[in-house]
């Protein structure tokens, strides 16, 4: 598996408002694990996302710090231009930060939003374009997610990977664990 789409939940439909709520460190403590593991065991050369707010903004972050040690490339392929433009100020540097500091940054349509067709347009695209996909998702509750699981499933020979609520725990008591306070 050379490259993997990235994807999962926006931050509110996790019950995250905030960049510093301490959950966002445990769901990146996960995505950097599976990212780690896909180097390292697939030969994982480029992660791409939307670079939508939560999951994939977070996933960009991780890739790029995650260049200090591995070979590996992030790429942003946002549906269409300005695609934060009603985000929150602080969620808008961040990405516009990341636009420029991203391997590759393209936009797939041209101007501002348009349709819905551009959403449709950008799940098939990335599926066509990567050989797997990351998704930060629980199948009873999908979420926005929820729609580029749909054609995922549809896409022949797609691997599809997943990091659950249970993924998240087990993160989550592994970084306890790390705390030297926890065994005593």
């Amino acid at each position: 598996m050379k490259i993997l789409t990235v994807t999962g939940y926006k931050p509110m439909e996790m019950g995250i408002f905030k960049e510093n709520d301490p959950r966002v460190t445990f769901v990146k403590a996960a995505i950097e694990k599976r990212i780690i593991s896909f180097i390292e065991n697939e030969g994982l050369e480029w992660v791409i996302v939307t670079g939508q707010m939560g999951v994939e903004l977070w996933t960009a972050e991780i890739v790029l710090d995650l260049k200090e040690t591995y070979d590996i490339n992030i790429a942003m392929f946002p549906p269409f231009e300005n695609q934060e433009s009603r985000w929150p100020d602080p969620l808008k540097e961040k990405y516009q930060e990341l636009t420029f500091v991203v391997d590759f940054y393209k936009p797939l349509y041209e101007g501002d939003y348009k349709g819905p067709y551009q959403f449709r347009a950008k799940n098939m695209w990335l599926i066509e374009k990567s050989d797997a996909c990351l998704l930060l998702m629980d199948e009873e509750f999908p979420g926005s997610t929820k729609y580029f699981y749909d054609v995922a499933k549809k896409a022949d020979g797609y691997e599809i990977f997943t990091i659950t609520p249970t993924d998240l725990e087990d993160i989550v008591e592994e970084l306890r664990m790390q705390d030297p306070d926890y065994w005593e």
